[in-house]
């Protein structure tokens, strides 16, 4: 925080390519070297991290009365900006990815990038070469949400069990 980085500062233990730091007014570059306490900074624009989003936790960066996946990150490892690029629903689980390289996310996530997703899931009941069929023409939802076409491959299917 910017306080902490006055307490530094006036207690004399940050240095700017070898220089004391004496005012916060100090503009710092890129690939300038900066050591506090004699501990080397490494600065990094951008951070990733791959999370396995477990049942229950919502993927948004925050929320007043659920957890979140930005909760399931250390607190060193919360950098301004980190959000999910896409969303699990509340009782999906699955890998996801959570950064703060906007760029990065907009690629992934643009309708007109047309980045494939896959996913797998296990469900009750028996899909059959209707459900194929209806996936590839695109789903409503029961709000009347459009989904886009997609495609089913079914991998394995229990027609004993339903």
């Amino acid at each position: 925080s910017r306080k902490e980085v006055h307490s530094l500062i006036k207690k004399k233990v940050v240095m700017v390519n070898g220089e004391l730091v004496t005012t916060p007014k100090q503009q710092v570059k890129e690939d300038d070297l900066v050591v506090v306490d004699g501990n080397e900074i490494a600065y990094q624009q951008y951070h990733y991290f791959l999370l396995n989003k477990p049942k229950g936790v919502i993927s948004a960066t925050e929320d007043r009365s659920q957890q979140t996946v930005i909760s399931l990150l250390k607190t060193k490892d919360r950098y301004q900006g980190i959000a999910p690029v896409g969303r699990l629903d509340k009782d999906t689980t699955g890998l996801l990815l959570l950064t703060n390289d906007g760029a990065l996310a907009h690629e992934l996530l643009a309708p007109n990038k047309h980045v494939t997703k896959v996913y797998r899931a296990k469900i009750s009941g028996v899909a059959s070469e209707e459900t194929i069929k209806t996936f590839a023409s695109g789903i409503t939802l029961g709000d009347g949400t459009k989904l886009k076409p997609a495609k089913l491959e079914i991998l394995a299917q229990d027609k004993v069990r339903k």
